[in-house]
C-alpha cells in the first residue's frame, strides 16, 4: 500500500487567523479561550477504518504497532468479521495465538467462533474450542452463545450424519452438549438451541425447549416466535399456531409489529391451508417491509391463487416506498405463468425491464418459463437465445418448455447443444428428455436416456414412474414390466403404480391394468384419485358395469369421489356404459366441476341422443364460470349431430371464434359434416368442405360425407366423394371407407366394382376390423368376434349356434317366451 494512503499522524491544531488590533484592549474569558482536539486513539482509528470498510488498511496500521494489546487484536478480528472476511479474520486469530505476548478474552473467541460459523469451518472451531477449554478461566455466556452458533451453523443438515460424535462409545449431540454444559443460559442460547433442533427435524423437541424457556422465566424475543414457528407448521398443528400466535398478540406491540414474526407467521398459517389468517395477518401488519410483501406474493402463489398474488403485487407496486426485489418478480412472474394470460404477462415483463432487473439470469428463467406456459415459446427461445450468461437452470428450463408445449426434436436437439456447451445432463434434463420419448414414441431415444443415467448414477425421485411410461407409450411393454417387477413392491411409490395402470390402459390390456391395481390394494398401497381416473376407463372397454361400480364404491369409502377428475371418470365410464342415469347422478353430485366434467356429461348426453340435455348443460356451463375449450366444442357439435339438432349446431360453429376465440379445427369440421350428412342435406355438406379448401381435404370429413351418401342413397355424389378418397390413398388406411363404398356398389348393383374394390384391399393389406360383442356372466367378461375361436367354450358355443339355426329353419318352431327379472336392469337405467 502507497504510503499516501496511510493515516497522517494528527499534529496540534494551528494557531487561530491573525485578527486587526481593537482600539480598546479587551480581556477573553478563560472559558472561551480554543480547546486543542484530543486526538482519537489507536483504538478508534482501528475502528473507524474497519466501519469505513478498510479492514486491510486497518491491518496495516494494526503492522505498526510494536507491541498491540488484546483489545486491538479484537478490533481488526471483528472489523473483519463485520465485512464479510471471515478468512481473514481467523487469519488474524492465528497470528494471535502465535504472539507470545497477546492475551485472549471473550470478545477474542466469540468473534472468530462467529466466523468459523459463517465459513462452515468445522475443524477451525473445534480447535478454538479446544483453546477456549484450555485457556478460559471463568465461563463466559458470550463464548458459550457462540460456541453454539458454530456448532449448529456448522453441523447437520437435517441428515443425522453429522451432528452427532462418539464420547465413550455413546453418541452425543454436541450442540446439545454445549447447551447443557452451560451454567446460565439466557434467551440466546435457549433460540439457537430451538433453531438447532428445527434445523436437525426435531420439532417436538422444539416446542418442549420454548415451552420450559417460558415456564423458566426467560423472556421471550421475537426471534424466538421466528425459530419456533416453523417447527409448529412442520407439526401442522393448526391449534398451536393459533395458540402460539396468540401470545404474540398478548406480549404487545414490540412482537405484533416485528416484521420478521409478521413474515414467520403469514408463512405458518398459509402452508398450513389457512390463507384467511395469513391474509388478516398481513392486513394488519403496521410496517410492511419487501419482506412482508414478498410473504403474501408467494403465499398466493404456493395456493395457487395467482390472481390475488398480483393484486397483492399492484398494491406494492402502487403503494410507492416499497423497493420491490428479485424475490418479488420471481413470485409475480410466477403467478403470470399460473394465470397462462401472455397479455399480463407481457406487462409484468416491461416492469422488470423498467427495474433493471432484465439481465438477471434466475429472472430470466423465470421469464422463459412464463412466456411458454402462456403459449408463446417461441418469444421463450428469443430470450435464451439472447442470454449472455447461462446457467445449468436455464438450459433445462428451454428444454422443458420446448418438451412442454409438443417441441420435442427441437428439445432433444438442445440437449445436444448443452452438452457441447459443457453443462452436465441432470436429473431434470432427463426427466425432460424421457418425456420426449414418450411423446415421441422414440425407443431408441428412451433407452440411450435410461443409459445414460445408469451410467453416471443419476437417481431422482419418480425416476421409475417416468421410464415405466416411456416404455409403454414408446411399444416396449415387456421392458416397462421387467423394470416394474424387478423393484421392490414395497418401496414403489404411488407414482410408479399409477404409470403402470396407466400403461396397461391406454395399451388396450385393460385386464393387466386390473391385475396391477388389485396387487396395490393387497401390499397395502392407498390408490390416489390419479389411479382411480386411471383405471376407470378400462371398465368400458371391458363392458363390465359391475367393475366400474365396485371402483365407485371405493372412491366413496375413501372419499375421493369428490375429486374432480374422478368424477369426470366416473361421468364417461358411466355413460358409455349405457347407465347415463348414473352418471347424470355423478355430476348432479359433484362438489367440483371443471371444463373435463361439462365435457364428458354433453359427450354423454350426445352418445345417447340427448341433444336437449347437452345443448342446455352447454350453455350453463358457461354461467357456471367455466368457457369451453375445443374438446367441449367437439362434443356439444358432435351432440347436435346425433341429434339432428343442426341449425343449432351451425350456430356454435358460427361462434366459435367471435365467442370462445378458438379456431376451428378438422375435429370440428368433421363433425360439421357429420352434422349436415345425418340431417339428410348431403348438398350443403359437399358445399361447406368444398369451400374449406385445404383445411377441409381430410379422410374424416370426405368419410363422413361418404357414410351419408350411403345412407340417403345420394350415389352420384357418393362417386365424386370415393373418388376423392382415392385420391388421398396416401392418407387413407382405414379400411372402413373402402367397405363402405364396396357397400354403396352392392347396393347399386355393380358387381364388378365391388369385386375390384375388395381385390384393392386385398393387395394393400387393408383389412376392416371386426365388430366386437359381448357379455358379463358371473363376473367374467365374455367377449364375441365373427369367426373367432379363441373363447374357451368356443365348440359349445357354435354347435349351439347350429343347432337354433336347425330349430329356426323348422316351420313349426316357435320362439320360447321371453320372462323378464322384476326390477329395472342396469343399462335400462
Amino acid at each position: 500500500m502507497a504510503a499516501s494512503a496511510l493515516p497522517t499522524p494528527i499534529s496540534s491544531p494551528p494557531p487561530p487567523p491573525r485578527r486587526q488590533p481593537s482600539p480598546l484592549p479587551t480581556s477573553i474569558p478563560a472559558q472561551a479561550q480554543p480547546r486543542s482536539k484530543k486526538p482519537p486513539s489507536i483504538r478508534a482509528r482501528l475502528a473507524q477504518l474497519c466501519q469505513d470498510g478498510r479492514p486491510l488498511d486497518a491491518r496495516q496500521l494494526f503492522d505498526e504497532i510494536p507491541d498491540p494489546t488484546t483489545v486491538l487484536w479484537n478490533t481488526v478480528v471483528i472489523g473483519f468479521v463485520c465485512n464479510e472476511m471471515e478468512e481473514e479474520a481467523v487469519e488474524m486469530y492465528a497470528r494471535m495465538k502465535g504472539c507470545a505476548s497477546a492475551k485472549f478474552d471473550a470478545y477474542t473467541y466469540s468473534s472468530v467462533l462467529k466466523a468459523c460459523a459463517e465459513l462452515g469451518d468445522l475443524r477451525v472451531g473445534k480447535a478454538v474450542h479446544c483453546h477456549v477449554v484450555r485457556c478460559q478461566v471463568m465461563p463466559s455466556r458470550v463464548v458459550d452463545n457462540s460456541l453454539l452458533n458454530m456448532y449448529s451453523s456448522c453441523l447437520g443438515s437435517g441428515s443425522g450424519e453429522m451432528e452427532c460424535m462418539e464420547f465413550d462409545g455413546v453418541k452425543c449431540d454436541l450442540v446439545y452438549r454445549v447447551f447443557g454444559s452451560m451454567k446460565k443460559r439466557n434467551v440466546v442460547a435457549v433460540n439457537t438451541m430451538v433453531a438447532w433442533y428445527v434445523k436437525t427435524r426435531r420439532f417436538g423437541e422444539a416446542v418442549r425447549l420454548f415451552r420450559n424457556m417460558m415456564s423458566t422465566g426467560i423472556k421471550v424475543t421475537p426471534v424466538s416466535f421466528v425459530n419456533v414457528f416453523p417447527a409448529i407448521l412442520s407439526l401442522g398443528s393448526v391449534n398451536m399456531a393459533r395458540l402460539y400466535y396468540g401470545l404474540v398478540l398478548k406480549l404487545g406491540s414490540e412482537y405484533v409489529v416485528d416484521k420478521f414474526v409478521v413474515s414467520s407467521a403469514m408463512v405458518m398459517f398459509s402452508e398450513l391451508g389457512y390463507l384467511d389468517l395469513a391474509r388478516r395477518i398481513f392486513d394488519q401488519s403496521v410496517e410492511r417491509d419487501t419482506e412482508v410483501w414478498n410473504t403474501m406474493i408467494a403465499a398466493y402463489v404456493q395456493s395457487n391463487r395467482p390472481g390475488d398474488a398480483i393484486q397483492i403485487f399492484l398494491e406494492a407496486f402502487e403503494s410507492g416506498w416499497t423497493v420491490l426485489d428479485e424475490v418479488t418478480f420471481l413470485s409475480v412472474l410466477t403467478a403470470a405463468s399460473q394465470l397462462q394470460e401472455l397479455e399480463l404477462a407481457e406487462q409484468l415483463h416491461t416492469l422488470v425491464v423498467k427495474n433493471s432487473m432484465v439481465s438477471e439470469v434466475m429472472i430470466v428463467n423465470t421469464l422463459i418459463v412464463m412466456y411458454s406456459r402462456c403459449g408463446s415459446v417461441e418469444t421463450s427461445f428469443e430470450f435464451f437465445n439472447s442470454m449472455t450468461e447461462r446457467d445449468t437452470v436455464s438450459w433445462n428450463t428451454m428444454v422443458s418448455a420446448l418438451v412442454q408445449n409438443g417441441f420435442d426434436n427441437e428439445g432433444v436437439m438442445l440437449v445436444h447443444g448443452m452438452q457441447k456447451e459443457g453443462f452436465s445432463v441432470d436429473s431434470i434434463t432427463a426427466t425432460a428428455l424421457l418425456s420426449a420419448s414418450s411423446n415421441l414414441k422414440d425407443p431408441d431415444l428412451g433407452r440411450q436416456t435410461h443409459g445414460y443415467l445408469i451410467r453416471h448414477g443419476i437417481k431422482f425421485e419418480g425416476m421409475e414412474s417416468y421410464l415405466i411410461d416411456m416404455y409403454m407409450k414408446s411399444g416396449l411393454i415387456d421392458i416397462a414390466r421387467r423394470l416394474f417387477e424387478s423393484s421392490n413392491s414395497e418401496e414403489i411409490d404411488q407414482a410408479t403404480w399409477n404409470s403402470m395402470i396407466c400403461g396397461y390402459t391406454q395399451s388396450g390390456l385393460y385386464e393387466e391394468g386390473f391385475t396391477v391395481f388389485r396387487e396395490m390394494l393387497l401390499i397395502g398401497v392407498m390408490p390416489t384419485p390419479v389411479t382411480l381416473a386411471s383405471i376407470l376407463p378400462t371398465c368400458s372397454p371391458m363392458g363390465s358395469i359391475a367393475l366400474g361400480k365396485q371402483v365407485h364404491g371405493f372412491a366413496v369409502r375413501q372419499f375421493m369421489d369428490g375429486n374432480v377428475f374422478v368424477g369426470s371418470a366416473l361421468i364417461d365410464m358411466y355413460s358409455k356404459l349405457g347407465a347415463i342415469t348414473y352418471a347424470e347422478s355423478v355430476f348432479g353430485e359433484a362438489s367440483e366441476k371443471n371444463p373435463i366434467t361439462f365435457t364428458n356429461m354433453i359427450l354423454g348426453y350426445g352418445h345417447h341422443g340427448m341433444g336437449e340435455k347437452a345443448l342446455s348443460l352447454f350453455f350453463s356451463m358457461q354461467g357456471s364460470g367455466f368457457q369451453p375449450d375445443a374438446i367441449t366444442l367437439v362434443a356439444i357439435l358432435s351432440a347436435c349431430s346425433y341429434s339432428g339438432l343442426v341449425d343449432e349446431g351451425l350456430k356454435i360453429y358460427q361462434s366459435m371464434e367471435r365467442d370462445y376465440g378458438i379456431r376451428p379445427s378438422s375435429e370440428h369440421f368433421c363433425c360439421v359434416a357429420d352434422m349436415l350428412g345425418r340431417a339428410g342435406r348431403i348438398a350443403d355438406a359437399y358445399e361447406f368442405i368444398t369451400n374449406l379448401g385445404e383445411e377441409g381435404n381430410l379422410v374424416g370429413t370426405w368419410g363422413s360425407l361418404l357414410a351419408a351418401c350411403k345412407i340417403h342413397r345420394e350415389f352420384e355424389l357418393g362417386k365424386l366423394v370415393s373418388q376423392k378418397l382415392i385420391e388421398m390413398e396416401n392418407q387413407n388406411r382405414n379400411a372402413g371407407y373402402h367397405v363402405l363404398l364396396s357397400n354403396m356398389y352392392a347396393d347399386e348393383g355393380e358387381w364388378n366394382n365391388v369385386v375390384q374394390l375388395r381385390k384393392g384391399m386385398q393387395e394393400r393389406g387393408l383389412r376392416k376390423d371386426a365388430g366386437c360383442s359381448w357379455i358379463e356372466i358371473a363376473g367374467s367378461v365374455n367377449s364375441f368376434v365373427s369367426k373367432d375361436h379363441n373363447h374357451s367354450q368356443a365348440d359349445r358355443i357354435y354347435n349351439m349356434l347350429q343347432d337354433l339355426a336347425t330349430e329356426m329353419r323348422d316351420p313349426s318352431y316357435k320362439p320360447p317366451p321371453i320372462s323378464r327379472r322384476s326390477g329395472s336392469s342396469e343399462l335400462d337405467e
